[in-house]
């Protein structure tokens, strides 16, 4: 795609997301019509729909970021292309979809400025993504959805459960990945979940889920959740992972339940026998919320490599936290606590120029640990995360 096409794209895009209330009015646009002219697409998303508008406006900027960028983006839209045949998605829903998205933009770009050149770089645009996805949909042989049946559930926190998995066959994904599950509870309502161990033959599989306040399916998974059931599991996405032979030092940091994809990665690691040095911060806003040290402090006794630092931004524990002492133990192998924002404490220790970096966690932490980073002297071309939507 050249660089006026990109450039006409963009423009209108951004156009459109500038106006008060443009993104969701464009997503709300966007699947009236896609509703209205095709109603057979309704079928394929929930009930409530306001955190799909959100994710959608979101997911259409993150591509046309990268329009200049094929080896970045042909990857990761390959990866959705293959994760969309879960729902049952047919070549000609592609078509319905950028119609109907087309025709949003079109009508709140207005006359003026929906050019037929704009019309034309639009369809090359949408083609170009419907066609990465179809093809990559076309030529995979794993399975579209597995199903995974819980036998165990086991409460960390409150608000945090460890649920492990018994899949109807091995996945494999890489240590790092991400991968959308959905659970009885809420039909058709599919979450994004990073796996906390590696894959392994005999189709094992944990997950860290924290209840998310006003959320629809992380409280469900944390107060519902019985063994026995059966959760759907699509394909593996995302590209964080530390190459086999890579002789570059590696900087981790992860917040909450960000460290589950990172844990699955040292977890891999450890099982080779040479590997760059780690330097693993882990972080939360009180002490009980760094809940794996154990596992942890194990890895790290056991190889040099790692070094892990744990943070949290408050000394003391909430009042609702039963202590069992757990959360002040001094856990060997481990740095000392240091008490901070994680972003800026990671910063300070200077602008970690030798280290490729993985940051993991929540939107508003991922972005604000980078751009401290960066400010610290770290390469943006070295920071590495996933999709923020």
């Amino acid at each position: 795609m050249d660089s006026r096409t990109v450039a006409l794209i963009r423009t209108t895009f951004k156009a459109v997301a500038a106006e008060e209330g443009g993104p969701e009015k464009l997503a709300s646009s966007f699947y009236a019509i896609l509703f209205t002219d095709y109603p057979h697409a309704r079928d394929f998303f929930p009930a409530a729909m306001d955190s799909q508008r959100d994710r959608l406006v979101k997911a259409i900027a993150y591509a046309l970021d990268r329009l200049e960028e094929p080896n970045k983006l042909l990857p990761f839209l390959a990866q959705l292309g293959r994760d969309h045949r879960k729902y049952g998605v047919q070549p000609e829903h592609y078509v319905a979809v950028a119609t109907s998205l087309k025709t949003a933009m079109r009508r709140y770009a207005g006359t003026e400025m929906w050019t037929d050149e704009v019309d034309r770089a639009w369809d090359d645009g949408l083609t170009i993504i419907a066609e990465t996805m179809i093809g990559a949909a076309d030529k995979e042989t794993t399975p579209a959805v597995w199903t995974g049946t819980v036998v165990e559930r086991r409460m960390v926190l409150r608000n945090l459960a460890v649920v492990r998995l018994q899949l109807d066959q091995p996945m494999g994904y890489a240590a790092g990945q991400y991968m959308s599950v959905q659970v009885p509870s809420r039909p058709r309502m599919w979450r994004y979940l990073s796996p906390a161990v590696p894959a392994n033959s005999h189709g094992e599989i944990e997950f860290h889920i924290r209840s998310v306040l006003g959320g629809w399916v992380s409280p469900a998974i944390i107060g519902q959740t019985q063994i026995g059931e059966q959760w759907l599991i699509g394909s593996p996405l995302g590209g964080l992972g530390v190459p086999r032979n890579t002789k570059r030092k590696m900087l981790m940091v992860g917040c909450g339940t960000g460290i589950a994809p990172l844990r699955a990665q040292l977890m891999q690691m450890a099982q080779r026998r040479t590997n760059p040095k780690v330097h693993l911060f882990v972080g939360g806003h009180y002490p009980c919320d760094l809940y794996d040290l154990e596992t942890l402090s194990s890895l790290a006794l056991a190889h040099k490599w790692l070094t892990v630092t744990p943070v949290a931004e408050s000394e003391e524990n909430p009042w609702w936290y039963v202590d069992s002492g757990e959360s002040e133990r001094a856990w060997p192998g481990l740095e000392p606590l240091m008490t901070g924002q994680i972003g800026k404490v990671v910063a300070s220790f200077g602008p970690w120029a030798d280290r490729d970096v993985q940051i993991v966690g929540s939107p508003s932490m991922v972005q604000t640990t980078k751009f401290r980073l960066m400010a610290a002297g770290t390469q943006t071309k070295n920071i590495r995360h996933d999709p923020l939507f």
